[in-house]
């Protein structure tokens, strides 16, 4: 049977479209393997809710956002069409919360579940709106915003009276120039007129200073003696500091002479090799553990999609 080039390009092109249309809706969530339930939200605001947009429940991936529907009534809400995994049963009361996803603004369903009987499929679930942190920031900023306004508009009625006062300063340092050089000139005349006086002063200050180095020579035997006790004391103190380290020294040998025979918990560790035999059969066993996990990690770690696989038989 001849096919034709024509047919063969249609047949292509079918299949290529199907294998599109599949993968698009493949990345949008969609499953094509297992069955999944549907239910309703009904919201009045859906703060940028989109299709695709993640379900979860206690941080976990559960569903997605099928749609999101603009109703024809009064107060124009939207309802939004949730897929959720079939195997799991959503009790009666159950709260779907419009949250955020993260600080870049993105919203997700996160679920609550209530404490009555299970919510058959197509059921309606109670729609929470949740206040996210650009909410919070914005109530913050805007009342900062204000304040910072004000602040402005003080500070420049500020600016404008200080350059009233800098003024005043400029006349006040001006003053003030004049006034040092006036002083500097009074303290001048004040000591060419009491330079005698200062002469006496200092010769006074020389005999002082002559009389305190013959006192200092007076203080130097006694001095010498005040040594002599000094250095008397220092020799009582180390002689009982000898005897006290002699008797610590004599303890410390006594306990390491019970230690070398094997009394006491340190001596039993050292003379005792079952610690030892123990440790050792520790490491063996823990070195089995990690070949084995290396050999064969699903195990302990079994994660499978397409069904559970027989793990290969243990290392002994």
């Amino acid at each position: 049977m001849n096919i034709s080039k024509e047919t063969k390009v249609g047949i292509l092109a079918i299949i290529s479209f199907t294998a599109l249309y599949l993968g698009f809706n493949f990345l949008k969530g969609s499953s094509f393997f297992s069955s999944e339930k549907t239910y309703y939200v009904t919201f009045n605001d859906v703060q940028g809710l989109v299709p695709s947009s993640q379900v979860a429940l206690s941080g976990l991936k559960v569903g997605i956002v099928k749609d999101v529907k603009l109703q024809n009534n009064a107060q124009h809400s939207i309802l939004v069409v949730l897929s959720i995994r079939k195997d799991l049963i959503l009790p009666q009361g159950t709260k779907a919360v419009l949250a955020s996803d993260g600080l870049l603004g993105g919203k997700l369903i996160r679920l609550e579940m209530g404490n009555g009987a299970a919510l058959a499929d197509g059921g309606k679930l109670k729609g929470i709106l949740e206040t996210g942190l650009t909410d919070v920031l914005k109530e913050k900023a805007l009342p900062a915003m204000s304040h910072l306004d004000s602040l402005l508009i003080t500070l420049r009625t500020v600016v404008v009276g200080f350059q009233s006062t800098s003024a005043a300063l400029n006349t006040l340092l001006k003053n003030s120039n004049s006034t040092i050089t006036t002083l500097g000139t009074s303290m001048n005349s004040t000591i060419a007129e009491n330079r005698s006086n200062l002469n006496g002063i200092t010769g006074n200050l020389k005999t002082l200073s002559g009389n305190l180095v013959e006192t200092e020579k007076q203080f130097k035997p006694l001095l010498g003696k005040f040594n002599k006790m000094a250095d008397s004391l220092n020799a009582l103190k180390i002689n009982q500091a000898l005897a006290s380290t002699q008797k610590s020294l004599d303890e410390l040998q006594k306990v390491m002479a019970g230690i070398q025979a094997g009394q006491g918990s340190l001596g039993k560790i050292l003379k005792d090799d079952s610690l030892y035999t123990n440790l050792n059969k520790t490491m063996v066993d823990l070195d089995k553990l990690l070949i084995d996990f290396r050999l064969a990690p699903k195990r302990y770690i079994n994660i499978s999609v397409f069904g559970k696989k027989t793990p290969p038989p243990a290392v002994k």
